[in-house]
């Protein structure tokens, strides 16, 4: 997901920085939308497995304190590692959310001046 999400990210700048006219600007924009919602549900998703991992990491360690049992602390630590890769990946997934909704603006900011350009041509062509 991580490559992924990266390359979309270039291809969308890269494709706002060479766009040639308002349809292709409408299909870019259509396109990140989608890819917005996909990654929110995504977001929530793994925050959802993040919070799930830190209650069973509270627990065990809660079960390990009062049972000093040895085995729940190799249980423990496994799930400690897990944990802290997931909160990696969300705070990949959250940020990049946000890097998104800059674009999201870029793109209704270049919209809003397509439209103003193509309302100053046809108020030019009705002063002709």
């Amino acid at each position: 997901m991580t490559e992924y999400l990266k390359k979309y990210m270039e291809e969308t700048n890269k494709r706002l920085r060479n766009y040639t006219d308002k349809a292709e600007l409408e299909e870019i924009f259509l396109e990140h939308k989608d890819k917005i919602a996909f990654m929110q549900h995504e977001r929530l998703v793994h925050f959802l497995v993040t919070m799930l991992f830190a209650i069973v990491l509270s627990i065990f360690i809660c079960t390990f304190l009062f049972s000093e049992n040895p085995a729940l602390l190799v249980l423990v630590v496994i799930i400690m590692v897990l944990l802290g890769f997931y909160i990696k990946h969300y705070y990949f997934l959250e940020n990049t959310v946000q890097k998104m909704y800059v674009i999201y603006d870029d793109i209704l900011n270049l919209r809003r001046k397509e439209a103003e350009s193509l309302d100053e041509k046809r108020n030019s062509q009705a002063c002709l």
